[in-house]
């Protein structure tokens, strides 16, 4: 599979975090991409308050779902996504990422988007 977190990225410039994910794999996990985006739709900004998971990550585990029917495997790629997310960046909630109370930016929206991509391109040959 050719890496298409760059067009992820790309995306993010005219998207939320989560429809940027959700609809750059969308044709992998047979959906079309008008659908994708209205239903990643309300999912950006940490589950639209920036107090929820990170968008890209819940775009992330869309696809994943998607990708595969089985729950056990599900969870156990959305557990390696998060804990690879979490160890790189030092947090998994949108308000934490952007420093909203420390003032402190763990990690931009676009660089988001691109590790979520990169951890979903790692589980998605295993679903």
């Amino acid at each position: 599979m050719q890496s298409r977190i760059s067009k992820a990225v790309e995306r993010k410039h005219c998207m939320n975090c989560a429809q940027a994910i959700i609809c750059t794999y969308a044709d992998m996990v047979g959906l079309d991409e008008e659908t994708a985006q209205h239903l990643a739709a309300p999912f950006g900004s940490g589950l639209a308050t920036m107090d929820g998971t990170c968008g890209a990550i819940v775009g992330a585990g869309m696809v994943v779902g998607l990708a595969t029917k089985d729950r056990a495997k599900a969870r156990e790629a959305m557990r390696f996504i998060m804990s690879n997310f979490q160890a790189r960046n030092g947090a998994t909630q949108c308000r934490q990422l952007k420093g909203v109370d420390t003032k402190r930016v763990l990690r931009e929206c676009n660089d988001c988007v691109a590790d979520a991509a990169e951890f979903l391109e790692q589980v998605l040959p295993t679903l």
